[in-house]
């Protein structure tokens, strides 16, 4: 029996047949990237393999100079003994799935497809998930739970739009937390979707430098200002505010008056977590697949055999087994608290 393509070693999955790691989680010769999150995107690696479009977002989050290199989408590249081709995943703009091919004279064509984080409803700032065939899949299960279920983000949208307005008829400055990639722009571009803006949209600086990534690589977004001290007076009590939860509490906040704040995650779906972060108001808004999308999702590859990670693990494994007749085993990783027990630091 051939080895697996992909193994987990020290410094994350490691394709030795190609000499490459995907989404290492310590520097390496060669990094292929499923998206620019921290905690995909690494500082320290020599080279970075993304997608053109997620290349402004991990130019951010790398070592200046640091070489990187692009591959469109369904392009494929031959590295070492195996062909590589990124797949959009949904997740955030850029994201890519790594469909990673055994190739040369004594190949059996064995296909396995690295998922990285991804959802399967529309947003307007990525490329919409494919679903790549697959004889191996590694699967995310953040939201792994049948608990999760995503209402349609022009739905959350008009919500959001609504309380805003009744927020400026009492004076209040609203805002809302949100991860300051691949979330706030969504808000942001479905907001301008769901109809005329009640006021000016004004952003955190963390929130501000990730928008001008988007813009760069072509996305059309609402106008937004970066909210500084100086713009102050003019922001209060009419203003929605974007910002990373990290911002909460801190004198950043404090200069806009008097607050109705809200966090957007698919978290929000459970009771008692907005009374945990201590916000007026939950939108449940996720870029991760819901339960019915991670189903959905690898029913689609057609693989037999399924690798699962990062959240509810054991739910989604036991019902793969159970239910599908899959041969579904987890996959350990550092990130392994990002479901079962706590909201991660920044929410989902």
């Amino acid at each position: 029996m051939a080895e697996d393509l992909i193994t987990t070693t020290t410094d994350g999955l490691h394709c030795a047949a190609g000499d490459f790691h995907v989404d290492p989680w310590r520097p390496v010769p060669l990094a292929v990237v499923t998206h620019a999150h921290a905690d995909h995107t690494r500082p320290g690696s020599a080279a970075y393999l993304t997608t053109p479009e997620g290349l402004p977002l991990v130019r951010r989050r790398v070592q200046p100079g640091a070489r990187i290199e692009v591959l469109p989408y369904g392009q494929r590249l031959r590295m070492g003994d195996v062909t590589v081709s990124l797949h959009p995943a949904g997740h955030v703009l850029g994201s890519a799935q790594v469909r990673v091919e055994r190739s040369g004279p004594r190949s059996n064509g064995e296909v396995w497809v690295v998922a990285g984080d991804y959802k399967t409803c529309p947003d307007p700032t990525c490329a919409p998930f494919e679903p790549v065939r697959a004889d191996v899949l590694v699967s995310e299960s953040t939201f792994g739970l049948p608990v999760y279920t995503w209402e349609p983000a022009a739905r959350i949208a008009e919500a959001i739009l609504a309380w805003w307005r009744a927020n400026q008829a009492q004076g209040l400055t609203s805002v809302v937390f949100a991860y300051a990639l691949g979330k706030s722009q969504r808000i942001m571009a479905e907001l301008a979707l769901a109809g005329e803006l009640p006021g000016p949209i004004a952003l955190h600086g963390a929130v501000a430098r990730l928008v001008e990534g988007y813009r760069e690589a072509g996305v059309s977004l609402p106008p937004a200002e970066h909210a500084i001290a100086e713009r102050t007076d003019e922001l209060r009590g009419r203003a929605l505010l974007l910002a990373p939860p990290s911002a909460q509490g801190t004198p950043w906040m404090q200069r806009f008056g008097t607050t109705a704040t809200a966090l957007a995650s698919g978290w929000m779906r459970l009771r008692g977590t907005r009374r945990r972060r201590n916000v007026d108001r939950g939108f449940v808004l996720s870029d991760h697949a819901d339960w019915r999308g991670l189903l959905s999702a690898i029913e689609a590859t057609g693989a037999q055999r399924v690798l699962v990670t990062h959240g509810y693990v054991d739910p989604l494994v036991r019902y793969l087994r159970e239910e599908r007749g899959l041969d579904a085993a987890p996959l350990a990783t550092p990130f392994e608290g990002d479901g079962a027990e706590e909201e991660p630091e920044e929410p989902r």
